[in-house]
């Protein structure tokens, strides 16, 4: 069970680099409009949800997994999940904005991790929370599909709003293109 632990450690170790890599690189993004209102109260259902999740104790150690297999598997997964949403955001560079922004002189991304899947850092982040789920516990799926239903609502609203900038190349991309996960969906 100390393996374990130290499982866990690497994951929150992880996850808390990756999330300090995120605020700093948020400084490079351009210029653009957030509809603050509606974001905020879709975080905060979520936020709220999870919080009643931890306080019911649905995330503790407990039920904690043990095997080396399937820890070995969920930390490859985080890994390529997380690895798959840090280039997804180095090569959109200044484009990158927070869900659902509409960005001032949008460029349409779609080389790199965009030629695979149309939101290749939603995909990333539910990759890596699944190879979290796989190696500490079932129950954080729950927290994956949480967050699964907002990146589909982050996604269409932003595939909305790209179909209006870029009213020709976009409906292209998205028939050649899956919305959150490459070649399935």
């Amino acid at each position: 069970m100390a393996d374990m632990h130290a499982v866990e450690l690497v994951f929150a170790i992880g996850w808390a680099v990756f999330w300090i890599y995120w605020l700093v690189a948020a400084f490079s993004m351009k210029r653009g409009n957030v509809p603050w209102s509606r974001e905020l109260r879709i975080r905060a259902v979520i936020i709220v949800l999870v919080i009643l999740l931890i306080r019911t104790g649905a995330f503790r150690g407990g039920n904690l997994n043990s095997n080396a297999l399937r820890a070995g598997v969920g930390l490859v997964l985080f890994a390529l999940g997380l690895g798959f949403a840090i280039w997804a955001r180095l090569h959109i560079g200044h484009n990158w904005g927070t869900p659902m922004s509409k960005k001032d002189e949008p460029e349409l991304v779609t080389s790199g991790p965009y030629r695979l899947v149309r939101h290749p850092i939603y995909f990333g982040f539910l990759l890596a929370g699944v190879g979290t789920a796989v190696t500490l516990s079932w129950t954080w799926l729950i927290a994956v599909a949480l967050v699964e239903v907002y990146f589909v609502y982050s996604a269409t609203v932003e595939e909305r709003n790209l179909t209006e900038q870029f009213p020709v190349a976009y409906p292209e991309y998205r028939r050649s293109t899956k919305m959150l996960v490459p070649y399935i969906f």
